[in-house]
């Protein structure tokens, strides 16, 4: 009998342990499952859309290239432009984001829709200025959560019509010397207004940014093409 009461502890201990190891397995696999999630583009609104790959570009000497992978497509000027489909209308796109270099400035804008940030715009406006200054101001990353902070305050100050169109501009970062703004736009089909980020000491620029030309104003810049 004691034998097999022996051989009993032994087979419940064995069956035990079994089960802790396979409680802990789970727990291990549970965060990996966890983790995979689907990465959102800068330039798309449609769920459909972050799951397919971008197209593919031709090779140019842009070191903004690679807004490509984000859904942004070059224009015939060498600006990139995001076209986003409206959500809310069948068949209408429009213009979201603008990125260009100018005489050695680095000009992104986010355009509103009748004065107004559709669904998702200001989260998405936000990630697409860090990106810009991620790839193009000199930052540590402790300044670079300040520009973030700055951005989110000033946006959502336009959001909430606090902020009033003008051409004045607010510096958010002295040693690159960079500006945002929020204005009107008078010329294109797309009427309304922009905020723009106006980075005036950008480090790495593209040895094809456009130099040497007459300044345009900024509604010439900053002009939306649908």
């Amino acid at each position: 009998m004691k034998i097999i009461f022996r051989l009993s502890r032994v087979f419940i201990l064995q069956v035990l342990t079994l089960a802790a190891m396979s409680g802990v397995a789970i727990a291990q696999e549970v965060p990996a499952v966890s983790q995979q999630r689907t990465t959102q583009k800068l330039c798309s609104l449609d769920p459909v859309a972050d799951l397919l790959p971008p197209l593919p570009s031709r090779q140019n000497n842009s070191l903004l290239s690679y807004l490509a992978e984000e859904g942004f497509t070059q224009s015939q000027d060498g600006a990139w432009v995001c076209y986003v489909n409206d959500p809310k209308k069948e068949e209408r796109y429009f213009t979201l984001f603008k990125v260009q270099e100018l005489d050695g400035k680095l000009i992104g804008s986010t355009f509103l829709d009748g004065g107004n940030l559709i669904e998702g715009q200001e989260n998405r406006s936000i990630d697409f200025f860090m990106t810009l200054v991620e790839h193009h101001m000199n930052t540590s990353p402790e300044n670079r959560q300040s520009v973030r902070r700055y951005l989110e305050t000033f946006i959502s100050l336009v959001k909430d019509r606090k902020i009033e169109a003008s051409r004045r501009g607010f510096l958010f970062d002295q040693p690159n010397r960079a500006l945002v703004l929020y204005h009107t736009l008078s010329t294109g089909e797309l009427k309304g207004t922009a905020i723009t980020i106006n980075i005036q000491s950008p480090s790495k620029l593209s040895a094809g940014s456009v130099k040497s030309r007459p300044q345009p104003s900024w509604r010439e810049i900053l002009k939306p093409r649908q």
